[in-house]
C-alpha cells in the first residue's frame, strides 16, 4: 500500500449505552480511492463525523498524513491492538472543530445535500475558497486583501469551469437538478484544496446514467487534484468498480476488509449486506 494518508486507530464513539463504531482501525493509503460499506446503521456516517471533528470519539486516534488531528483516550493509554507508528504512545485529548480539521487538510460532501441555497453557484465555491484566506478584519474592512479577493475570485471560477458549472454560475443553488447540485457540492469541497476528500454517498438518488458519470468524475478529480478520497456508498457496481480496497462496518464493527474480489466473496460480508440470491 502507498504511504498512509489516513489512520483510524481503536475508533470508539458510544452515545449513552450504544456503541455506534467500536474498535475500528483502518487506513487509506495517499492516492488511493477507498470505500466504507456495511448496513444502514452500521456507523459509518458517524465515524466521518469523528474524522471531521463533527464527534469526539470515546475513544482513539486519528492521524492525516502521520501526524495526530484527533485523540481521546479516557484510560490514559491505547489499546494494543493495531499495528500502528504510533502504537502505544498517549499524548492526551485532541480534538479540533470542523474548520480545523478543514484546514488540515480533510473536506466533506454529506448524504443530504448541505449546499448554500439562496446563494449562487459562484457564491458557494467562492466561499470556500476563503478557508484558505490570509486576511484580517481590519484588511478586509480597508481593502488591504483585494489581490487576495480577486485570486479566489478567479480560482473559484476556474474551478467551476473545471467542473462544467461556469455557464450556471449565476443561477441560485437550489435550483440546480440533483445530480449538478451533487457535483457543485464536491466543487466546494474541492475549493477547500484538500488532501484527503470524504465522500458520504455520492451517488444516492442518482439514476444509472448519473452514477456511471460520477464513476468516471470521482477518478478524473482524484487525478486532476492529486486526492486520496474516502467513501461511504451503497451503490455496490460503483463501489466495486471504483475503489482500490474496501472496508465492511456491521454494527459498528469491522468484519471484513480487501480488495472488491475478495469482499464481494466474504462469506461474513455476504451475511450481514450484501445477502444472497433467492434460491442460494
Amino acid at each position: 500500500m502507498a504511504e498512509r494518508a489516513l489512520m483510524l486507530e481503536d475508533i470508539t464513539m458510544q452515545f449513552g449505552g450504544v456503541v455506534a463504531v467500536n474498535n475500528l482501525c483502518m487506513e487509506v493509503g495517499q492516492g488511493e480511492i477507498v470505500a466504507l460499506i456495511g448496513p444502514n446503521g452500521a456507523g459509518k456516517t458517524t465515524a466521518f463525523n469523528c474524522i471531521t471533528g463533527v464527534y469526539e470519539p470515546t475513544n482513539g486516534r486519528i492521524s492525516l498524513m502521520g501526524e495526530t488531528i484527533v485523540e481521546n483516550h479516557p484510560q490514559g493509554k491505547m489499546k494494543q491492538s493495531y499495528q500502528g507508528q504510533n502504537k502505544g504512545k498517549y499524548t492526551g485529548v485532541v480534538h479540533p472543530t470542523p474548520d480545523k480539521i478543514t484546514q488540515r487538510g480533510i473536506a466533506r460532501t454529506f448524504q443530504n445535500i448541505r449546499l448554500f441555497g439562496a446563494l449562487t453557484v459562484f457564491e458557494n465555491v467562492l466561499i470556500a475558497k476563503h478557508m484558505r484566506a490570509k486576511q484580517t478584519i481590519l484588511s478586509a474592512t480597508f481593502r488591504f486583501n483585494a489581490k487576495e479577493e480577486q485570486r479566489m475570485r478567479e480560482e473559484a471560477m476556474a474551478l467551476l469551469e473545471e467542473q462544467n458549472l461556469a455557464h450556471l454560475k449565476d443561477e441560485i443553488a437550489s435550483s440546480l437538478p440533483y445530480g449538478l447540485q451533487r457535483r457543485l457540492e464536491i466543487a466546494r469541497a474541492l475549493a477547500t484544496e484538500p488532501k484527503l476528500l470524504l465522500l458520504d454517498e455520492p451517488a444516492a438518488g442518482m439514476n444509472p446514467q448519473e452514477t456511471w458519470a460520477l464513476t468516471e468524475f470521482i477518478r478524473e478529480i482524484r487525478e486532476g487534484h492529486s486526492l486520496t478520497i474516502l467513501m461511504i456508498e451503497h451503490h455496490m457496481d460503483l463501489v466495486m468498480e471504483i475503489s482500490d480496497r474496501i472496508y465492511v462496518l456491521d454494527f459498528g464493527k469491522l468484519i471484513s476488509q480487501g480488495t472488491s474480489d475478495y469482499v464481494q466473496n466474504d462469506q461474513k460480508v455476504i451475511e450481514a449486506y450484501l445477502g444472497v440470491a433467492d434460491d442460494a
